[in-house]
């Protein structure tokens, strides 16, 4: 095993650009909120950024990454960096250092519950966020992982593939920000008042920098600089334009104005959707994938909000969930192992069974998210409490949590 510089220096660097999005997804969250919550909802990402920096050393990469436990979980047996060390590990890469994949895949663990505050956003608690992150993360986050990244998961075993995090980030968090929705209730006002965002232009910004870390969550998941990096990097950039033109087109059509939230939205709805799919398909497939998920995404935020009544505040799981979900599904149809032989071919290359196996994954993973994110949120309410009062609430969370302010006008 020899250290290649050239694919060390590329995932470094993809780990820093996906650092670079958990900020990012502040900006975007935090534009959307009302005004007194925009500090507390850009402290959402930030403490989860400290929170798994530090869990992920101490046990959150032994669970997910380490020797495997009859295919659903990691040892303890790498707890905090133990054997992690500078040269190869050929089970993950053998031209990194191993504290390159470790710390590129904790940008990952990072990003994933930090997605879900979203959907609670403007009326969760501090500290059941705080409790919720190390919880959500040892016991839903790390075995996922395992069972579709892991050497001996058995996902990964059973053929099903996400090369990025279709399944691993955007369904756990989706349909676990759908659950935390429900179980938390409407904000006050919810359906009477006006809670329109209070800031697009930091929301935008927040699109933009996700666009620009995104290529290091896609093409630093090829683990190399190479052509599969190229290729993950082309249909990336592809599908996160289709789909902002795709929700554009949406309200455009609806509404009679092109919206700017919806570009901003569509463009993420984009990146999720190609995200498992980016090392397995071609630039023409990800144009479908790109428009199908702005597309479906958007039909999902009205479904979400408007028929099944759940507050999604920032519509996590619209975006997450269902892009999540069409994301892998569309894996299963258009993968091609021309484009790269560790995957399979799909439903439009001769392999139906792809779609089935993609089908297990999204099952099996949304269900487990689903159950672990009822039991561990029933805890925190039935202990500390989910939910701010009604008062602090109204005044605003930046003010009552915090004692400080997003803007001083």
């Amino acid at each position: 095993m020899e250290i290649n510089y050239g694919d060390t220096a590329w995932v470094l660097m993809s780990a820093a650009l996906v650092m670079l999005m958990t900020p990012a997804l502040g900006f975007f969250y935090g534009g959307l909120v009302r005004r007194g919550n925009v500090l507390a909802t850009v402290m959402h990402s930030f403490t989860i950024l400290a929170i798994m920096s530090v869990v992920w050393v101490l046990w959150g990469y032994s669970l997910a990454f380490g020797p495997d436990r009859g295919g659903f979980i990691g040892s303890l047996d790498w707890f905090a960096l133990r054997n992690v060390g500078q040269l190869p590990n050929p089970d993950y890469s053998g031209t990194i250092p191993h504290l390159a994949f470790m710390m590129f895949q904790g940008m990952f663990a990072i990003i994933t519950p930090a997605l879900i505050t979203g959907a609670f956003a403007e009326r969760f608690k501090f500290k059941a966020l705080v409790v919720f992150t190390l919880v959500w993360s040892t016991l839903v986050y790390a075995p996922v992982a395992h069972w579709v990244w892991g050497v001996g998961g058995w996902l990964r075993d059973y053929g099903a593939l996400d090369f990025a995090g279709g399944t691993v980030v955007h369904i756990t968090s989706g349909v676990s920000a759908l659950v935390a929705a429900a179980m938390l209730g409407k904000r006050t006002g919810f359906g009477t008042e006006k809670m329109d965002p209070h800031n697009m232009t930091l929301t935008v910004l927040g699109a933009g920098l996700l666009w620009f870390g995104w290529f290091g969550f896609n093409a630093g998941s090829a683990l190399s600089a190479n052509g599969l990096a190229a290729h993950a990097f082309v249909v990336t950039n592809t599908a996160a334009a289709m789909g902002a033109l795709s929700w554009v087109a949406v309200t455009w059509l609806r509404d009679g104005r092109p919206s700017v939230l919806g570009a901003a939205a569509g463009a993420v709805a984009g990146l999720v959707a190609i995200t498992p799919a980016a090392g397995y398909v071609s630039p023409s497939a990800s144009i479908i994938i790109g428009f199908g998920g702005g597309v479906l995404c958007a039909y999902g935020v009205e479904f979400i909000k408007h028929r099944v009544r759940v507050d999604d505040a920032l519509d996590v799981f619209a975006v997450h969930g269902i892009g999540g979900i069409w994301g892998a599904l569309a894996t299963g149809l258009f993968a091609d192992s021309s484009i790269n032989a560790a995957g399979f071919d799909g439903l439009f290359y001769g392999n139906p069974e792809q779609v089935v196996k993609q089908l297990v994954a999204i099952g099996v993973v949304g269900g487990f998210a689903a159950g672990m994110s009822f039991i561990i949120l029933s805890v925190i309410k039935a202990t500390i409490g989910l939910r701010v009062g009604e008062a602090e609430e109204a005044a605003g969370l930046d003010a009552t949590t915090h004692g400080e302010f997003g803007y001083q006008l």
